[in-house]
Protein backbone atom coordinates (compact mmCIF):
# COMPACT_ATOMS: atom_id res chain seq x y z
CA UNK A 1 0.00 0.00 0.00
CA UNK A 2 2.25 2.83 1.15
CA UNK A 3 5.75 0.53 1.05
CA UNK A 4 8.79 2.51 0.84
CA UNK A 5 11.24 1.18 -1.99
CA UNK A 6 14.01 2.65 -0.18
CA UNK A 7 17.47 0.89 -0.55
CA UNK A 8 16.12 -0.88 -3.85
CA UNK A 9 18.18 1.24 -5.67
CA UNK A 10 18.36 -0.91 -9.42
CA UNK A 11 19.20 -0.14 -12.71
CA UNK A 12 16.03 0.87 -14.49
CA UNK A 13 15.25 -1.39 -17.64
CA UNK A 14 16.22 0.21 -21.37
CA UNK A 15 12.84 1.38 -23.17
CA UNK A 16 12.70 -0.11 -26.43
CA UNK A 17 9.88 2.81 -27.73
CA UNK A 18 11.31 5.39 -25.93
CA UNK A 19 14.62 4.96 -27.52
CA UNK A 20 13.23 4.55 -30.96
CA UNK A 21 14.10 0.95 -31.29
CA UNK A 22 12.32 -1.83 -32.05
CA UNK A 23 12.79 -4.88 -29.27
CA UNK A 24 13.38 -8.50 -31.36
CA UNK A 25 11.49 -10.91 -29.06
CA UNK A 26 12.96 -14.23 -28.69
CA UNK A 27 11.39 -17.47 -28.82
CA UNK A 28 10.74 -18.30 -24.91
CA UNK A 29 9.79 -21.54 -23.29
CA UNK A 30 6.40 -21.81 -20.60
CA UNK A 31 8.55 -20.86 -17.69
CA UNK A 32 9.68 -17.56 -19.59
CA UNK A 33 6.46 -16.79 -20.90
CA UNK A 34 4.97 -17.20 -17.56
CA UNK A 35 7.42 -14.78 -16.43
CA UNK A 36 6.50 -12.58 -18.94
CA UNK A 37 2.73 -12.79 -18.12
CA UNK A 38 3.15 -12.33 -14.80
CA UNK A 39 5.10 -8.72 -15.40
CA UNK A 40 2.39 -7.99 -17.61
CA UNK A 41 -0.42 -9.09 -14.42
CA UNK A 42 1.44 -6.57 -12.07
CA UNK A 43 2.21 -3.62 -14.79
CA UNK A 44 -1.59 -3.39 -14.78
CA UNK A 45 -1.92 -3.30 -11.43
CA UNK A 46 0.23 -0.34 -10.77
CA UNK A 47 0.22 2.55 -12.94
CA UNK A 48 3.11 5.28 -11.87
CA UNK A 49 2.59 8.60 -13.01
CA UNK A 50 5.49 11.01 -13.91
CA UNK A 51 4.81 14.36 -13.31
CA UNK A 52 6.70 17.48 -13.72
CA UNK A 53 8.42 19.93 -11.53
CA UNK A 54 11.63 19.05 -11.89
CA UNK A 55 13.58 15.76 -12.13
CA UNK A 56 12.81 13.44 -9.34
CA UNK A 57 14.82 13.09 -6.98
CA UNK A 58 15.46 11.04 -3.71
CA UNK A 59 12.97 8.34 -2.71
CA UNK A 60 10.64 8.93 -5.66
CA UNK A 61 13.78 8.74 -8.17
CA UNK A 62 14.36 5.24 -6.34
CA UNK A 63 10.44 4.08 -6.86
CA UNK A 64 10.90 4.74 -10.57
CA UNK A 65 13.53 2.42 -10.96
CA UNK A 66 12.15 0.26 -8.84
CA UNK A 67 8.75 0.40 -10.41
CA UNK A 68 10.20 -0.28 -13.82
CA UNK A 69 7.54 -3.00 -14.73
CA UNK A 70 4.88 -0.71 -13.83
CA UNK A 71 2.86 1.05 -16.60
CA UNK A 72 3.78 4.65 -16.77
CA UNK A 73 2.07 7.68 -18.19
CA UNK A 74 3.54 11.11 -18.18
CA UNK A 75 1.98 13.92 -17.26
CA UNK A 76 3.14 17.16 -19.57
CA UNK A 77 7.12 17.73 -18.81
CA UNK A 78 7.03 14.50 -16.81
CA UNK A 79 7.96 12.85 -20.33
CA UNK A 80 11.46 14.21 -20.36
CA UNK A 81 12.92 12.46 -16.87
CA UNK A 82 10.24 9.27 -17.66
CA UNK A 83 12.53 8.78 -20.87
CA UNK A 84 15.69 9.55 -19.33
CA UNK A 85 15.19 6.79 -16.55
CA UNK A 86 14.59 4.50 -19.21
CA UNK A 87 11.38 3.90 -18.51
CA UNK A 88 8.79 2.41 -21.29
CA UNK A 89 5.78 5.19 -21.37
CA UNK A 90 2.80 4.19 -22.50
CA UNK A 91 0.96 7.89 -23.16
CA UNK A 92 1.75 11.32 -22.63
CA UNK A 93 -0.63 13.57 -21.41
CA UNK A 94 -1.56 17.10 -21.20
CA UNK A 95 -1.26 20.45 -22.70
CA UNK A 96 2.58 19.90 -24.11
CA UNK A 97 2.92 23.47 -23.09
CA UNK A 98 6.02 22.84 -20.70
CA UNK A 99 7.98 19.60 -22.84
CA UNK A 100 10.98 20.16 -25.00
CA UNK A 101 9.21 20.14 -28.43
CA UNK A 102 11.91 17.92 -29.62
CA UNK A 103 11.51 15.56 -27.09
CA UNK A 104 7.83 15.36 -27.63
CA UNK A 105 8.12 15.02 -31.29
CA UNK A 106 10.85 12.07 -30.27
CA UNK A 107 8.42 10.06 -28.22
CA UNK A 108 5.48 10.36 -31.15
CA UNK A 109 7.80 9.08 -33.57
CA UNK A 110 8.36 6.15 -31.76
CA UNK A 111 4.98 5.42 -31.60
CA UNK A 112 3.97 6.53 -27.77
CA UNK A 113 0.51 7.95 -27.77
CA UNK A 114 -0.14 11.64 -26.88
CA UNK A 115 -3.34 12.65 -25.38
CA UNK A 116 -3.36 16.08 -26.41
CA UNK A 117 -5.73 18.59 -24.73
CA UNK A 118 -6.06 22.68 -25.06
CA UNK A 119 -4.39 24.87 -22.61
CA UNK A 120 -7.36 26.58 -21.49
CA UNK A 121 -8.37 23.58 -19.59
CA UNK A 122 -10.05 23.42 -16.66
CA UNK A 123 -7.92 20.93 -14.82
CA UNK A 124 -3.98 19.89 -14.35
CA UNK A 125 -2.06 17.73 -16.55
CA UNK A 126 -1.46 15.70 -13.56
CA UNK A 127 -5.41 15.64 -13.23
CA UNK A 128 -5.71 14.63 -16.87
CA UNK A 129 -3.17 11.84 -16.09
CA UNK A 130 -4.75 10.67 -13.74
CA UNK A 131 -8.14 10.33 -15.29
CA UNK A 132 -5.66 8.09 -17.70
CA UNK A 133 -4.63 5.81 -15.02
CA UNK A 134 -8.23 5.74 -13.99
CA UNK A 135 -9.80 4.17 -17.02
CA UNK A 136 -7.14 1.17 -16.71
CA UNK A 137 -8.70 0.27 -13.76
CA UNK A 138 -5.83 0.06 -11.72
CA UNK A 139 -5.46 -1.39 -8.09
CA UNK A 140 -2.51 0.78 -7.49
CA UNK A 141 -1.08 4.37 -8.16
CA UNK A 142 1.92 6.00 -7.84
CA UNK A 143 2.74 9.91 -8.24
CA UNK A 144 5.91 10.99 -8.92
CA UNK A 145 7.09 14.53 -9.28
CA UNK A 146 10.00 16.64 -9.06
CA UNK A 147 9.84 19.44 -5.57
CA UNK A 148 9.51 22.10 -7.94
CA UNK A 149 8.46 25.63 -7.26
CA UNK A 150 4.36 25.78 -7.23
CA UNK A 151 3.22 25.43 -4.04
CA UNK A 152 -0.71 25.32 -5.47
CA UNK A 153 0.22 22.51 -7.52
CA UNK A 154 1.65 20.74 -4.50
CA UNK A 155 -1.77 21.52 -2.34
CA UNK A 156 -4.05 20.58 -5.24
CA UNK A 157 -2.03 17.37 -5.80
CA UNK A 158 -2.97 16.40 -2.13
CA UNK A 159 -6.64 17.15 -2.36
CA UNK A 160 -6.87 15.49 -5.81
CA UNK A 161 -5.12 12.01 -4.78
CA UNK A 162 -7.49 11.82 -2.14
CA UNK A 163 -10.81 12.26 -3.89
CA UNK A 164 -13.81 10.63 -4.20
CA UNK A 165 -12.42 9.85 -7.24
CA UNK A 166 -9.64 7.35 -6.27
CA UNK A 167 -11.79 5.74 -3.30
CA UNK A 168 -10.72 1.48 -3.62
CA UNK A 169 -7.36 2.17 -5.01
CA UNK A 170 -4.09 2.15 -3.04
CA UNK A 171 -2.64 5.46 -3.61
CA UNK A 172 0.48 7.77 -2.65
CA UNK A 173 2.83 10.46 -4.06
CA UNK A 174 6.73 10.75 -3.71
CA UNK A 175 7.13 14.93 -4.23
CA UNK A 176 10.70 14.94 -4.28
CA UNK A 177 11.87 13.10 -0.68
CA UNK A 178 8.73 13.42 0.86
CA UNK A 179 6.17 10.52 0.84
CA UNK A 180 2.29 10.79 0.71
CA UNK A 181 0.06 7.90 1.45
CA UNK A 182 -3.92 8.11 0.99
CA UNK A 183 -5.16 6.56 3.81
CA UNK A 184 -9.14 5.47 3.49
CA UNK A 185 -9.33 2.74 5.84
CA UNK A 186 -5.85 0.84 6.94
CA UNK A 187 -2.42 1.72 5.26
CA UNK A 188 1.21 0.36 6.96
CA UNK A 189 4.09 3.19 6.87
CA UNK A 190 7.62 2.83 6.58
CA UNK A 191 11.05 3.87 7.49
CA UNK A 192 13.18 4.74 10.21
CA UNK A 193 12.09 5.21 13.96
CA UNK A 194 12.51 8.96 13.99
CA UNK A 195 11.26 9.95 10.55
CA UNK A 196 8.58 12.50 10.72
CA UNK A 197 4.89 11.39 10.04
CA UNK A 198 2.20 13.65 9.76
CA UNK A 199 -1.55 12.78 9.01
CA UNK A 200 -3.39 15.29 7.63
CA UNK A 201 -7.37 15.08 7.57
CA UNK A 202 -9.03 16.03 4.11
CA UNK A 203 -12.19 17.07 2.75
CA UNK A 204 -13.83 16.34 5.99
CA UNK A 205 -12.88 15.29 9.37
CA UNK A 206 -11.12 11.54 9.74
CA UNK A 207 -12.80 9.48 12.24
CA UNK A 208 -11.30 6.62 14.53
CA UNK A 209 -7.99 6.82 13.82
CA UNK A 210 -6.30 4.42 15.98
CA UNK A 211 -2.24 4.25 14.95
CA UNK A 212 0.69 1.44 16.15
CA UNK A 213 4.07 1.87 15.76
CA UNK A 214 4.05 6.17 15.96
CA UNK A 215 5.87 8.19 19.13
CA UNK A 216 2.59 9.80 19.96
CA UNK A 217 -0.59 7.28 19.38
CA UNK A 218 -4.01 7.92 18.54
CA UNK A 219 -6.94 5.59 19.98
CA UNK A 220 -10.05 5.96 18.19
CA UNK A 221 -9.99 9.61 17.77
CA UNK A 222 -10.52 12.10 15.32
CA UNK A 223 -9.10 14.53 13.44
CA UNK A 224 -11.09 17.62 11.96
CA UNK A 225 -10.37 19.43 8.95
CA UNK A 226 -7.45 22.33 10.22
CA UNK A 227 -6.51 20.73 12.87
CA UNK A 228 -2.70 20.60 13.29
CA UNK A 229 -2.59 17.83 16.19
CA UNK A 230 -1.45 15.01 13.82
CA UNK A 231 1.44 17.02 12.29
CA UNK A 232 4.92 16.48 13.36
CA UNK A 233 4.84 12.89 15.06
CA UNK A 234 7.15 10.33 14.70
CA UNK A 235 8.11 6.92 13.72
CA UNK A 236 8.52 4.70 17.02
CA UNK A 237 9.23 1.42 14.79
CA UNK A 238 10.42 0.67 11.65
CA UNK A 239 6.72 0.14 10.70
CA UNK A 240 3.57 1.94 11.54
CA UNK A 241 0.41 1.12 11.16
CA UNK A 242 -2.76 4.43 10.09
CA UNK A 243 -6.08 2.90 10.56
CA UNK A 244 -9.40 4.81 10.66
CA UNK A 245 -13.01 3.88 10.90
CA UNK A 246 -14.38 7.02 7.88
CA UNK A 247 -12.95 10.02 6.69
CA UNK A 248 -9.82 10.17 4.37
CA UNK A 249 -6.48 11.87 5.45
CA UNK A 250 -2.79 11.68 4.17
CA UNK A 251 0.13 10.28 5.92
CA UNK A 252 2.87 12.89 5.05
CA UNK A 253 6.64 11.46 5.47
CA UNK A 254 8.60 14.26 4.93
CA UNK A 255 11.90 12.15 4.28
CA UNK A 256 13.39 13.98 7.41
CA UNK A 257 14.16 12.90 11.46
CA UNK A 258 12.34 14.71 14.41
CA UNK A 259 14.10 15.15 17.67
CA UNK A 260 11.19 13.26 20.16
CA UNK A 261 12.13 9.56 19.16
CA UNK A 262 15.96 10.29 19.58
CA UNK A 263 15.51 12.09 23.04
CA UNK A 264 13.10 9.46 24.18
CA UNK A 265 15.34 6.64 23.70
CA UNK A 266 18.33 8.35 24.76
CA UNK A 267 17.37 7.72 28.57
CA UNK A 268 19.04 10.39 31.10
CA UNK A 269 22.46 11.87 30.40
Amino acid sequence: MSERPGGRESEPRPSGRGSGRHRVERPSGPAEGHERGARSRAAADTIVIVGGGGPPSGGGARQLAAGADATVIAADSGLEPALKLGLDVSAVVGDMDSVDPAVLAAAEAAGIPLQRHPEAKDATDLDLALDAALARRPKRIVVVTGTGDRLDHTLSLAQLLASPRTAGIDVEAWIGDAHLSVVRHLTVLRGEPGELVSLVPLHGPALGIVTDGLLYPLRDEDLAVGSTRGVSNELAAPEASVRLRAGVLVAVQPGIAGTHWRRATAGPP
